[in-house]
């Protein structure tokens, strides 16, 4: 016997009741009659429940049969959670029970917040267990799905949703992620296939192919390695940061802006000087302070430094244990290599040692510049040779250098089509 054919309800476009105003927007969000879903959508629910058990019992337990003995997935390390979870959300609106407050008023400026505090406030969802729910709102007011867990983390004082979270941040480069910071799919055709974002923890390799993901997902809240940007849909994600954000990497208080050479070095006393001797313990560089770090500039510095220059696969005048702005910026984002512990051996992140930017700007010719454009053709980027690389450096090896750096996700200053350090030690990888 023929099982009876189920037609979903499709709301009118003029209809301007709650439920069809919902179903509209994402399919994923249509709301009970009791809250003021449309009764044709309800019906809709409970033909489709119908018409599921007519199925099983039309094939003599055929269709129960097969949905229970569908073979379980491998153990995952995580608890066996889901990683691509199906995240539909509620909407945009204010808080919730104990935590209740009326939205922020139109064009209020954003309430300011530290990265370790974004970072900490993630971490009590994740201390909490708290089940994922489109409907259901958690102690402190807010949803308890993915864009509730943000708005949570970003203290924004309201419920937003995966449409309305772009507006409290600014669009940056991947590559310029850091802790607090959010990565975010909103898919406007259709929010309730794959909307999703995730908060950015840190790297978790230094290839920068993973990074820490704190996510409210099914069934509950996690922190896990994630692959960049999501396991789905990874192209679209896009990585912004909370406008009101105030200082750099939790416990840091650093900056990914270069505060200058002037502010290191023998002589130095500043707040840039403890930051880097902070930034350096938490990278393996702990052995190298008896005392500290603090504002004055002292041989640990240095060292310390010039460690995790080393460490990079840098040589001479890149690995002097004075911190430039691509030492700087690695630090400060948690990009490159870790200092290795003592003894290890300072194994670098490249085959090939940086020999510094001098031999590559015009009028130079040497082994390097020909290295260099070899290294390109071989990973793609020699479309702007005519000959081919040769020792000389031509404004085709800047242009190919420049493809390659846009391509890490870099733009300005940082995509110039000169190579630096970190420039020469992704291409030769």
């Amino acid at each position: 016997m023929t099982v009876p054919v189920f037609e979903e309800y499709e709301p009118a476009i003029d209809c301007g009741c709650a439920g069809c105003a919902v179903r509209r927007r994402s399919a994923a969000r249509a709301l009970p009659v009791r809250r003021g879903g449309h009764p044709a959508a309800h019906g809709a629910r409970r033909a489709l429940v119908l018409a599921t058990a007519a199925g099983v019992v039309l094939s003599c337990g055929a269709a129960g049969v097969a949905a229970a003995g569908q073979a379980p997935g491998p153990p995952r390390a995580d608890g066996g959670a889901d990683p691509e979870p199906s995240t539909p959300q509620g909407e945009k609106g204010p808080l919730r029970g104990t935590g209740a407050s009326g939205p922020p008023s139109a064009g209020s400026a954003a309430p300011k917040t530290s990265r370790a505090e974004i970072i900490d406030r993630a971490k009590r969802w994740v201390g909490a267990k708290v089940p994922y729910s489109m409907e259901k709102y958690w102690s402190d007011g807010y949803r308890q799905d993915c864009s509730g867990y943000v708005s949570m983390a970003w203290n924004l004082g309201s419920n937003e949703w995966t449409g309305s979270l772009a507006a409290y941040g600014t669009r940056i480069a991947r590559a310029d992620l850091q802790p607090g910071d959010i990565l975010l799919f909103h898919n406007p055709a259709d929010p309730s296939k794959g909307s999703h974002v995730t908060i950015f923890g840190g790297w978790s390799d230094s290839t920068r192919t993973h990074y820490v993901a704190y996510e409210q997902a099914r069934p509950r809240t996690r922190k896990q390695s994630t692959p960049l940007a999501y396991w789905n849909n990874s192209d679209r994600y896009v990585a912004y940061r909370y406008k009101g954000v105030t200082g750099g990497s939790p416990g840091s208080g650093s900056s990914t802006a270069f505060p200058g050479a002037k502010t290191f070095g023998p002589g130095a006393d500043n707040e840039y000087v403890t930051q880097l001797g902070r930034l350096l313990v938490q990278r393996g560089g702990k052995r190298f302070y008896a005392v500290g770090p603090g504002p004055v500039w002292s041989a640990a510095d240095r060292r310390a430094t010039q460690a995790f220059q080393r460490a990079q696969g840098w040589q001479g005048k890149e690995a002097d244990g004075i911190p430039g702005p691509d030492t700087w910026r690695l630090l400060a984002t948690g990009g490159g290599r870790n200092i290795p512990a003592a003894g290890a051996g300072g194994s670098p992140n490249t085959a090939v040692a940086f020999p510094g930017r001098g031999y590559f700007k015009p009028g130079q010719s040497n082994s390097h510049v020909d290295r260099l454009g070899e290294q390109l053709v071989k990973k793609g980027y020699g479309k702007h040779y005519v000959s081919g690389p040769d020792p000389r450096w031509t404004e085709a090896d800047r242009r190919n250098v420049e493809a390659f750096q846009r391509a890490q996700g870099w733009r300005g200053g940082a995509a110039d089509g000169y190579p630096g350090p970190e420039t020469w030690r992704r291409l030769f990888a």
